[in-house]
């Protein structure tokens, strides 16, 4: 089915295709979007509720810029912010083509209702995948080109002088000729009413020669952070609000049977108990901590069903039992990879094994929606804003044009508040049965953690051939998981293949190629779901596959007798982008030069969401406790738009890829996800964080993303050098499993 979004209304299409059809690999929502939003379509347009969070100044040039008398500049942000620094980095883009003055520089976010009522000017809303800045980044440069091309057109026109004679800077336009000034805010209503130029004929500036954008400046978004005065979701406080807290069957698959009202309905500030659907029920109360001690009174009958019966180790021997499976599982098949193994000289075989992972944001899901007569309002923080905005109109049954989302910035996002919107619709259930009054449904960090949409389970079975010098002569690798796209999008999988999980094994394209030819490849993909629900985690499915094929090589080059990097590197002169970074972090990290006694190195390099990253790791173990003492990285993500930012996110992978394979991970007892809270699934600690060193190596001729690429690199770097240290492969993560614990 095509969405036409051109169209005023999309109540000719379901809304849950609206959502669904839209997902993409990195969660989030893409319908339809050009390379270019229609410029002519982004002139000034005052048709705005000014009730609304987002009202925008009394001067807008276009769709992405409104300029106040005094100089403010307003910058619309339609991407989401939960803090990578996407609403740093596009307003220094926007700032750069605009030539305005930095330190004047707020922002504003763009809702999915008013972006829908101009044609989708902002383009899609979603941020998951690495895509914020590089998906968004042509057509928000041409939008601020656009505008200072009216804003300097504007002064001409008022001073009557070829525009040619005209020079800006910094939201100063000079004359000349005649020294004559004038500044943005003075000639900015004169602009609104102008004709925006065609976004074809827009030359945009060259990257090498960027002043603001490339410049490692401080997040925008920092100040109320430190200050305590940031209102995330969690801390909405809204007229006449009430809260509640929800319960869900604690076996995925299960039913609500029943539950008795009368057993709370006596307690302190309890408004009443909303079946949510047939597996949650909700108790709202005027504060959300009377709502969830009387959720904890309220006696619930459910029907577990068939996933009772489910246990982890039932997992596992489901997925060891894929390995061995026969079939047409194949997604790259060149030459005959298993026959020239079989005739090599020498055959290296290992099985790799990669766990459940919860999100555990720091802030648990949660969304306040307001249902007014025939009106829907949500207050959401959302990596996806047109994902809540279509869950509230398919959950209410109300029009889009009669559904609004304010995105708020969310404290942290990972993936869990992209394609799946269960917060929202919960709210939206919810406050239905409470019209005119604004509902917060906020998650208990035991059911956040409990029902997730988890990092999925995999299982690899790696084997290569190698002749009698060592060089490999074919590589077969076989995957046995759980399919991410099985739940969110199943129209994508074809013939019981799914791509997506083989993600970073691809031959072409822009995203996640493989970075090395071998003789003979064979890559398959054996698809194992179970009742536990999964969705993407940082780095979705490039974190075990990069596992599975760097820690791979290294036990190759170890069977071949060789240097890892120097193996590598043999195998990649087809794949220069991949060599240069795997060059750089080794050059970085003095490969060559011996370390002192006790201490080992191990490397990885891998593809993600368009950029090539690589890492090498010092580590030294003593009595199986293992201590990091340096990580360096090589990122190539094309362009830089802010390194310190860039930075930034390679640190926050490096916390989460520790915790990943450290940290205890999520199990499956009796059907239900066995830890419950931080007591039983702890995070990583700062003391544990080792030193980070970066070296940025853009080639400024492709957009990459900086969020998710390099957490791919850093398992199975540390995980090399563990090896190196004690002597044999680990395979099996979270570590603990290999008797190894962290310091």
């Amino acid at each position: 089915m095509t969405i036409d979004l051109q169209s005023k209304t999309l109540e000719s299409n379901s809304r849950r295709e609206f959502i669904i059809k839209g997902t993409l690999l990195g969660g989030g929502l893409m319908l339809g979007v050009g390379a270019i939003p229609d410029l002519a379509f982004a002139q000034a347009d005052t048709k705005y509720d000014p009730n609304t969070p987002t009202k925008y100044g009394d001067a807008e040039v276009n769709a992405w810029v409104s300029i106040l008398p005094d100089e403010t500049v307003y910058i619309r942000i339609a991407r989401s912010e939960m803090g990578q620094g996407t609403r740093t980095g596009l307003a220094q883009l926007v700032t750069e083509e605009l030539e305005c003055n930095w330190k004047k520089v707020k922002t504003q976010s763009a809702t999915p209702a008013q972006s829908l009522a101009r044609k989708r000017v902002w383009g899609e809303h979603g941020t998951g995948g690495s895509r914020g800045i590089r998906i968004s980044e042509d057509y928000v440069r041409r939008g601020a080109a656009a505008a200072r091309i009216m804003l300097v057109q504007a002064a001409a026109n008022q001073w009557n002088v070829p525009v040619s004679e005209l020079k800006v800077d910094k939201g100063v336009i000079t004359h000349v000729p005649t020294g004559r000034k004038t500044t943005y805010g003075k000639v900015a209503e004169l602009a609104s009413t102008l004709t925006p130029p065609d976004p074809k004929s827009i030359t945009l500036k060259d990257p090498r020669n960027w002043k603001v954008a490339g410049q490692p400046y401080a997040r925008i978004d920092t100040a109320n952070k430190v200050n305590g005065t940031k209102v995330y979701g969690a801390d909405l406080q809204l007229p006449g609000m009430l809260s509640a807290s929800i319960k869900s069957c604690p076996v995925f698959g299960g039913k609500l049977v029943s539950y008795d009202e009368s057993k709370i309905m006596g307690m302190r500030g309890v408004k009443g108990v909303v079946k949510v659907n047939d597996s949650t029920v909700a108790v709202v109360a005027d504060t959300w901590w009377r709502a969830n001690k009387a959720l904890g009174s309220l006696p619930i009958v459910w029907d577990e069903g068939k996933g009772a019966n489910v246990s982890q180790d039932d997992i596992n021997k489901m997925l060891r039992a894929g390995l061995d499976e026969q079939g047409d599982f194949w997604q790259r098949k060149e030459g005959d990879a298993p026959a020239a193994i079989s005739g090599s000289a020498k055959k290296v075989e290992a099985i790799y094994f990669t766990p459940y992972r919860a999100h555990v944001t720091m802030e648990p899901m949660n969304a306040t929606v307001k249902i007014t007569g025939d009106r829907a309002e949500a207050w959401v923080p959302t990596q996806n804003g047109e994902g809540s905005f279509a869950a509230l109109s398919e959950a209410t049954g109300f029009p889009l044009e009669k559904c609004e989302v304010y995105k708020l910035d969310s404290g942290c996002g990972l993936g869990r508040r992209g394609s799946t919107q269960d917060f929202t619709t919960y709210a939206a259930k919810v406050a239905q049965k409470f019209p005119g009054v604004p509902v917060k449904v906020l998650w208990s960090r035991e059911e956040d953690l409990t029902h997730d949409f988890y990092h999925p389970i995999a299982m690899a079975k790696m084997t290569a051939g190698l002749d009698s010098s060592g060089n490999v002569t074919g590589m077969h690798i076989k995957v046995a998981g759980q399919s991410i796209n099985a739940l969110a999008s199943p129209q994508s999988i074809k013939n019981g293949k799914d791509e997506r999980q083989l993600q970073g094994f691809y031959e072409k394209g822009p995203d996640a190629q493989l970075g090395y030819t071998f003789p003979t490849l064979l890559t398959e993909y054996v698809m194992k779901n179970t009742h536990v629900p999964v969705g993407p985690w940082r780095g979705v499915n490039t974190n075990q596959n990069g596992i599975f094929m760097e820690c791979f090589m290294d036990e190759c080059a170890k069977a071949a007798g060789k240097d890892p990097v120097q193996f590598r590197q043999a195998l990649m002169q087809s794949h220069p982008k991949h060599l240069g970074v795997l060059n750089a972090a080794a050059k970085k990290a003095n490969w060559d030069k011996p370390l002192p006694p006790g201490n080992f190195r191990g490397v990885a390099q891998f593809m993600g969401y368009a950029s090539y990253s690589a890492c090498v790791a010092e580590v030294s173990v003593q009595n199986n406790i293992v201590k990091i003492n340096r990580l360096v990285f090589a990122l190539n993500s094309g362009h830089v738009v802010n390194p310190y930012l860039t930075r930034e996110q390679i640190e926050g992978s490096v916390a989460m890829a520790l915790g990943a394979i450290f940290t205890p991970e999520i199990s499956v007892e009796n059907g239900r996800i066995k830890e419950q809270n931080l007591d039983s699934y702890p995070l990583l600690k700062l003391s544990s964080t080792p030193r980070i060193e970066t070296v940025l190596v853009p080639t400024y001729d492709f957009w990459g993303g900086v969020g998710e690429p390099t957490i791919c690199v850093v398992g199975p770097a540390v995980a090399n050098a563990i090896s190196a240290a004690i002597g044999r492969p680990v395979r099996n993560f979270p570590l603990y499993k290999e008797g190894l614990s962290l310091a």
